[in-house]
């Protein structure tokens, strides 16, 4: 009895981490500069990750840069290779197909190395949209958010109903595009906008909400036992925000 609780044990701390590179998409068709983006869905149960499910929007050219980092902050562990560059102007249904199966196997291995995992380049580039020079700024110390700030706010303001809601509405005028937070613009700053503030603001209490784990900080922000600041929270006077940030840290 005691090997089989022992086997059950192990078999719910096994740690699960999957990722999926999939719906190839266009941007900017039938101009000069004109590219292919994949959607990157990851979801997982590991420490390792400050959000266990995320979806993000990255082209090719965002892969090399990651590999190059990796590869300079690895030292002599190996980085998995990509599938190599297109020789033709544009791109076939065939290379497009077989790229996104080798940007998939690429995540996959480096999602397999201990080192590699540790590099919050990568986390940044899986769990947030930001572009290439916010990520080198904020992994710098030259944003005002730190990696984990940075993961829990795109979390925030892609996965909530209201986030949803407001981003289905808009994609759907513009092109019949499902709601879902990786149909997201490419141009310009991918800052999404912050949920509007509740009319009844900092009306929810740590013991309303029967979790021990939450707790004021001393900036009056809504904080986990880690010192974690829960964003926007306080105003939000919304109990569905409660339950998506438990699912992010649980």
């Amino acid at each position: 009895m005691g090997v089989w609780c022992r086997m059950l044990e192990n078999q719910e701390q096994e740690e699960v981490i999957t990722v999926r590179v999939q719906d190839p998409r266009v941007q900017n068709e039938g101009s000069w500069n004109s590219y292919v983006d994949y959607k990157i869905f990851l979801h997982t149960n590991s420490k390792a990750f400050t959000a266990k499910t995320s979806c993000v929007r990255r082209r090719y050219r965002e892969f090399v840069w990651l590999r190059k980092q990796l590869q300079r902050n690895a030292g002599l562990v190996p980085v998995p290779e990509l599938p190599g560059k297109s020789t033709f102007f544009g791109s076939s249904d065939e290379f497009i197909e077989k790229r996104r199966q080798g940007l998939q196997h690429f995540l996959e291995k480096v999602l397999q190395s201990v080192v590699l995992l540790s590099d919050s380049q990568l986390h940044l580039f899986l769990q947030s949209q930001l572009s290439v020079p916010e990520i080198e700024a904020c992994v710098q110390g030259r944003s005002p958010m730190t990696v984990s700030d940075a993961i829990l706010h795109y979390a925030m303001s892609n996965c909530g109903w209201v986030q949803e809601e407001r981003q289905g509405s808009s994609h759907l005028a513009k092109g019949d595009q499902p709601k879902s937070c990786c149909f997201l613009p490419r141009s310009g700053r991918r800052n999404s906008p912050s949920p509007p503030p509740s009319e009844e603001k900092d009306h929810l209490e740590a013991e309303n909400l029967d979790m021990n784990c939450w707790h004021r900080g001393s900036s009056g922000n809504w904080e986990t036992t880690d010192n974690i600041p829960v964003y926007c929270l306080a105003s939000l006077g919304d109990v569905r925000w409660v339950s998506i940030l438990w699912s992010l840290y649980r």
